[in-house]
């Protein structure tokens, strides 16, 4: 427990999902919170929620992609609380869709804020963390940053980006001995917004896509998944697989090798929603 109490965490996606889990776990271990989100109404619901455990909260709007506003959300927060232990770069999006079909405005918005937006708040932040003397980032990956999927092409893009860099940052860390922790995480199927929330090509559904999601492969809840990252940082893990998913499609991935590629696209060309003519 004694990486909670009384450290400042940063947490981006606040507002629902595993970040809103985290801020609560978080403020049940005694952690002070920076959080932020670019849905209002929904952090407004976090904050809320995180006061009445008797958490010192602050909160703010916060659009990941905009490299400057987090650089000046970083100031603001190091001026807010006088210091910054812990990252949480939690905030992302999704989108379904072949490539064929995906323009590249599509492919843009999920790196920008899937990829960039991890990048920017490490990067702001990481300054901080050093000068804590007590410092951690942890980088929310996924599943798909270990093994591509059909139709999520640009997820794979931005989450697979997400895993190298921070990979990179955990050894860049330990070589220079900066007093800085690097976790990067990778949750299988959550039941969150996320797949009701994310778009898709003119060729599929929206709702058919998010109802095969919620349906076949939400298995884990956002509080187990917060409880999972909150046990892989305190243990100052390099890497946490969350859901039984995760962890058994990690193992066919190092067993088969590229053929992981041909199993994967038999069983997706089964269950996942036939393009709508």
């Amino acid at each position: 427990m004694s990486e909670f109490p009384g450290r400042v965490a940063v947490v981006t996606g606040a507002g629902s999902g595993i970040g809103r889990a985290l801020a609560l776990d978080l403020a049940s271990r005694g952690a002070r919170l920076a959080l932020s989100d670019v849905d209002s109404v929904g952090l407004a619901e976090t904050v809320a929620a995180v006061t009445a455990r008797g958490a010192e909260v602050r909160s703010d709007h916060l659009d990941v992609s905009e490299r400057a506003g987090v650089l000046d959300y970083a100031e603001t927060v190091r001026s807010h609380f006088g210091v910054v232990n812990q990252i949480y770069n939690n905030a992302g999006i999704a989108h379904h869709g072949d490539v064929e079909r995906t323009e590249f405005k599509d492919f843009e918005r999920i790196v920008d804020v899937d990829f960039w937006g991890v990048v920017n708040g490490t990067k702001a932040f990481l300054p901080h963390l050093i000068e804590s003397g007590d410092g951690h980032v942890v980088n929310v990956s996924s599943l798909f940053g270990l093994l591509a999927i059909p139709s999520q092409s640009a997820y794979n893009a931005a989450k697979f980006a997400v895993r190298g860099f921070t990979e990179a940052l955990r050894q860049e860390m330990l070589i220079s001995g900066k007093p800085v922790r690097v976790t990067c995480v990778h949750p299988g199927g959550i039941k969150t917004a996320i797949a009701r929330n994310a778009t898709v090509t003119d060729d599929h559904d929206q709702r058919t896509v998010a109802e095969m999601f919620d349906r076949k492969l939400a298995r884990t809840t956002p509080e187990a998944a917060a409880r999972t990252i909150l046990t892989g940082v305190q243990k100052n893990k390099a890497r946490v697989l969350i859901g039984a998913d995760a962890k058994a499609l990690d193992i066919l991935v190092r067993v088969a090798g590229p053929h992981y590629q041909d199993l994967v696209a038999k069983v997706t060309g089964r269950i996942m929603p036939k393009p709508v003519a």
